[in-house]
């Protein structure tokens, strides 16, 4: 399982990262999100899930629930993040008229 862990947060990581280095703004937020996505993913196993724990109820041991916690205060800033992101990209293609991150169209300023 750890394993798993392992290849999945290295396939979110790299791919966020790869999109994060694109130069157009909506490959952006898509980087910007899978690299939230990693996180959320690398605070859950932080947290050394375990099948037979106990959330609530009577059980021999419980499940610790500040990743959890973190977890779900990440995932409501990450989409408060991307909204935010959102509205200045699309604020950006309506003055700018392109939808590149620095303002300029392909091949211009080379």
């Amino acid at each position: 399982m750890e394993a798993l862990f392992a290849v999945t947060l290295g396939l979110l990581t790299a791919s966020g990262i790869y999109l994060l280095l694109r130069a157009r703004t909506f490959p952006v937020v898509l980087g910007l999100t899978l690299l939230s996505y990693a996180v959320n993913l690398f605070l859950f196993a932080m947290g050394r899930l375990a099948g037979d724990a106990a959330v609530i109820g009577s059980g021999g041991q419980y499940a610790d629930p500040l990743p959890q916690a973190l977890v779900l205060t990440a995932i409501v800033i990450g989409f408060a993040m991307t909204a935010f992101v959102v509205t200045l990209a699309l604020r950006g293609v309506g003055e700018l008229g392109n939808d590149h991150v620095d303002g300029r169209a392909d091949g211009e300023g080379r």
